[in-house]
């Protein structure tokens, strides 16, 4: 009888492990529930490879948080070089900007109706040395990116560029002397003046983007500065806020990401209720996501990217590295499934 009740103990003892150890926290919020129709119906996620790297690739999703390669994993546009960054102007068409290295003194842009055929746009070459407060600049010019702003009818572009070359003993202090610039133009083929400084403040920042929610603007960008005891948060993601597009904006909120994270993308949920941030951890090892009901937070962090189907709350191209996500119809959608097919990946054995 003793024995009996020390089985039945011990297989309790073991379900109850068992439970704990694949018990899973619940799905990210932001999805639609009971049927409801998405106000976001589908997503574009226009990325390079680690093994092709500057190049341009597609994937997809329909929750934001699952996506699925093009075009069997090959180039959708071969004339493309840059760090893609999509942008939809007010007469529905798309831009996207790219530039051939760092080194490259041009920003080329192009235009496309269906996300499918692009054709080049404009091509613009900044004079990094006229740039007010900044005649140190060096001609570097990295990821350029775009936003079209409603209020003044107007594009924003803006890359980073350093003034500091570094050097093999201090690597870093080319890295923490990028700051970003920016210019306006109506039309992407004129722009107005000289290249301006977006923040007054003196501090290494990359991979800045540009949104407005509510009467806000939110700066999203990477804290270039390296980590240490003295500066926690370096090598994170990290939001800055104004009341005006061109600023002044804020110091930046405490880190969204952990140190060594980079090119965030933000996109909103299907239910248009949460916001998904992805950003990079480099060297192109993996992705991770935070989320938040607001912009100015709290952020939490999802599980996932660890291709264990268990723990997966989202799931990448195992090869995809930086560039932009953006919400898209769900006809487009079916547009580019119909042109580049979805990438056929084999089942992942791992539980």
């Amino acid at each position: 009888m003793k024995n009996r009740i020390l089985n039945t103990v011990l297989i309790l003892a073991v379900l109850v492990l068992e439970t704990a150890l694949f018990a899973q926290q619940p799905n990210p919020p932001g999805q639609v529930q009971n049927g409801s129709k998405a106000k976001n119906e589908a997503y574009l996620f226009a990325h390079m490879t680690h093994t092709d790297y500057g190049r341009l690739y597609y994937s997809v999703s329909l929750d934001g948080l699952h996506w699925t390669n093009l075009n069997n994993e090959k180039r959708v546009f071969p004339e493309y070089q840059g760090h893609p960054d999509i942008c939809k102007g007010p007469d529905g068409k798309y831009y996207i900007a790219g530039n051939i290295s760092d080194d490259s003194p041009e920003i080329n842009i192009w235009i496309s109706d269906d996300l499918i055929t692009w054709k080049k746009h404009a091509v613009y070459t900044p004079n990094l040395k006229s740039t007010p407060d900044y005649s140190s600049a060096l001609q570097r010019i990295g990821a350029p990116k775009l936003y079209y702003d409603k209020d003044s009818a107007k594009f924003m572009l803006t890359w980073h560029t350093p003034h500091k070359q570094g050097s093999k003993e201090d690597p870093e202090a080319y890295w923490a002397s990028q700051r970003t610039l920016y210019v306006m133009s109506k039309d992407l083929k004129m722009f107005e003046g000289t290249p301006n400084r977006l923040f007054d403040w003196d501090m290494g920042t990359i991979d800045v983007f540009i949104r407005k929610v509510g009467d806000s603007y939110y700066a999203i960008l990477k804290d270039e500065t390296y980590p240490t005891l003295y500066w926690t948060t370096g090598k994170t993601i990290r939001i800055a806020k104004s009341k005006s597009l061109l600023g002044p904006y804020s110091l930046p909120q405490e880190s969204i990401s952990p140190n060594f994270r980079e090119a965030p993308m933000l996109i909103p949920s299907p239910d248009d209720k949460i916001w998904y941030m992805y950003y990079e951890q480099y060297p192109g090892v993996s992705y991770g996501l935070s989320i938040s009901d607001n912009l100015n937070g709290p952020w939490f962090q999802a599980s996932g990217y660890t291709f264990y189907s268990d723990w997966d709350k989202y799931s990448l191209p195992e090869k995809a590295r930086h560039g932009c996500m953006i919400s898209i119809s769900t006809k487009e959608y079916d547009g580019l499934v119909q042109k580049f097919g979805l990438t056929k990946t084999e089942s992942n054995p791992k539980k």
